[in-house]
Order: C-alpha cells, then sequence, then structure tokens
C-alpha cells in the first residue's frame, strides 16, 4: 500500500487553510498523515489548529515558505511514507487530485516530482519553466515558461521550476537532494529544490488530469498600494535570483550577473515613477543593488 503524507505551510490565512485542510481529508486516496506548519499566525490560525483532531501541527516563527516547507518535509521524511504532497494553504486539490497525481507517478520510477494542474476561476494557472537560461545573463533566467495549451495537451509536462503548489515528492528524492533550503525565506525555494532533483538525475512533470484549484486573490488596493506593500518581496525576489545564478551558473557571467535583468527592469520602474506617482523612494536604488550583492555572495536569510 502506498502510503503518502501532506505538508501543508500556512500563515495568516485560516478561512483558506480550513478549505485546504477539507480538501485533503476529502481526498478519494486517503492520505497516512497530515503536516500543518503554522509559521506564527496571529489570525486565530493556532487556536483552530489546536482544537482539530486528525492533524499532525507544528507552530513555529515566521519563517517564510523555504523554512515552512524545510521543516515540513524535514518531520514527514522521517516517517514511514512513500511520498510527500506540499502545498501552500491558497490550492484545494479536488477529490482525485492525489490518486491521479499517484497513478501518474508509480507508471515511471524516474519521476521524482509530480505536480497538478493548477486551476484560477476555472483556467488553467501557470508558472513553471520548462527549462532554465543560465548561460545568458542579460536574458530572463525563466526564459522558457510553461504555456496553458502545453498542459492541457498533455498527458503529462517536463518542467525544471516548479511551485510549491501541489507537487508529489517521491521520499526517495529528499533522501538524494536533502530539504528545501530555508535560508531562501520566500522565493526560489521550490525552483532551487525541483532543479536540485533534475541534476540527480528525476524528472519533474506536470500531470494534466491531476486538478487543483488556487485561490484568486482580488485586491482592493491600489496600483500604487501594492506595488509598496509587496516591495520587500521584489527584494528577496532579486537576492534569491542572483544567488540561484551564482549556485547554478554555467559561467563566470551568469554566477555574477544573472539578476542584472530583473534589476535594470526595476531601476526603470523607479525611475519612471519619481514621475508618475512615487510609489518607490531614492533609497530603493541602493536596497535592490545591495539585495543583488548579497545573492551572489550567498548571503541569505530572512531581511
Amino acid at each position: 500500500m502506498v502510503k503518502v503524507i501532506a505538508v501543508v505551510v500556512t500563515y495568516n490565512r485560516l478561512n483558506l487553510l480550513q478549505r485546504v485542510v477539507g480538501s485533503l481529508k476529502g481526498q478519494s486516496k486517503r492520505l497516512d498523515k497530515i503536516y500543518i506548519i503554522n509559521n506564527g499566525s496571529t489570525d486565530g490560525t493556532k487556536e483552530w489548529l489546536d482544537g482539530q483532531t486528525g492533524l499532525n501541527v507544528i507552530h513555529q516563527e515566521n519563517v517564510g515558505g523555504s523554512g515552512g516547507f524545510y521543516r515540513g518535509i524535514k518531520e514527514a521524511s522521517k516517517e514511514e511514507c512513500d511520498w510527500i504532497w506540499c502545498m501552500d494553504d491558497d490550492v484545494f486539490p479536488r477529490e482525485n487530485c492525489l490518486e491521479t497525481l499517484l497513478n501518474v507517478a508509480e507508471r515511471n520510477e524516474k519521476l521524482g516530482i509530480v505536480c497538478p494542474h493548477r486551476l484560477m476561476s476555472g483556467k488553467t494557472f501557470v508558472g513553471e519553466a520548462k527549462t532554465l537560461n543560465l548561460t545568458n545573463p542579460f536574458s530572463d533566467m525563466h526564459n522558457d515558461m510553461l504555456t496553458a495549451q502545453e498542459v492541457e495537451s498533455n498527458e503529462t509536462v517536463s518542467i525544471v521550476g516548479m511551485a510549491f503548489e501541489g507537487p508529489l515528492i517521491r521520499k526517495e528524492v529528499v533522501e538524494k537532494v536533502g530539504l528545501p533550503n530555508k535560508e531562501l525565506f520566500i522565493l526560489y525555494d521550490d525552483t532551487d529544490y525541483s532543479y536540485r532533483a533534475v541534476l540527480a538525475g528525476y524528472k519533474v512533470v506536470v500531470a494534466r488530469d491531476a486538478l487543483m484549484d488556487k485561490h484568486d486573490f482580488q485586491s482592493n488596493s491600489s496600483y500604487r498600494e501594492d506595488k509598496m506593500k509587496n516591495k520587500w518581496k521584489l527584494a528577496y525576489h532579486i537576492r534569491n535570483t542572483a544567488y540561484f545564478g551564482h549556485r547554478y551558473g554555467k559561467n563566470i557571467w551568469v554566477r555574477h550577473f544573472a539578476a542584472m535583468p530583473f534589476l535594470l527592469h526595476m531601476y526603470a520602474a523607479i525611475t519612471f515613477n519619481f514621475v508618475k506617482g512615487h510609489k518607490y523612494s531614492f533609497s530603493d536604488y541602493g536596497l535592490f543593488w545591495k539585495m543583488m550583492r548579497r545573492g551572489v555572495r550567498e548571503d541569505l536569510g530572512k531581511m
């Protein structure tokens, strides 16, 4: 009997988490255990989780998505299981999602990670990379992205960069490549992990018929408010892009300038917005440059 353990990382999304848990408990293929990693939520999540049964709950400080999946996969891999099913708190697997993932996975022992077909508001949602540009520092690293048509037209599609939104990971992969890099905090931890699996000789695919719904976050705030609120994510994005290029780049130029296209794009946005509403401040030039340099030095961790 194939044993599967689910790992969910959550932070301040109690209503969504409740829906995720319901989806997991309603799977046609019964899960052997469900781990919930609560990253220091302050919205009543802790109290709700403490009142639940049938869940393995770990409360910890907010160490980001990467720290959450590091802890969850670490705990799950100690258990007797064959697969570890990971997801954020804003995706909801349909009833036969796990069963379908397993049907695909068990047909090929070289499939190390099988990812679901995500839908947002009923439409295919994609963000995975089929290949990664690790040779040209003047081109986007993610310049070969999976398309909705490719997902919908093929039973499986091979990818290199995944999202931690439903990947079913063979325990053997964890034993071979280790745990996610918890020091990335947020962004690139999933791409880093799937690329390590590929380098170790495993295939990573998206399975068309394994359906998972993704919450559609419709913001009521203005464009300027959204940019300012998420500026910290942009900083992590630049740093972690630079780190990834430095760690895996195929030449000295990528190892030192992988984040340059993104950095220049942000510099252009800062300059433009001095005139069009001042969404950024002059200090952001220095912040984003500093974050790129930190990535090249592989100086990670929470800011």
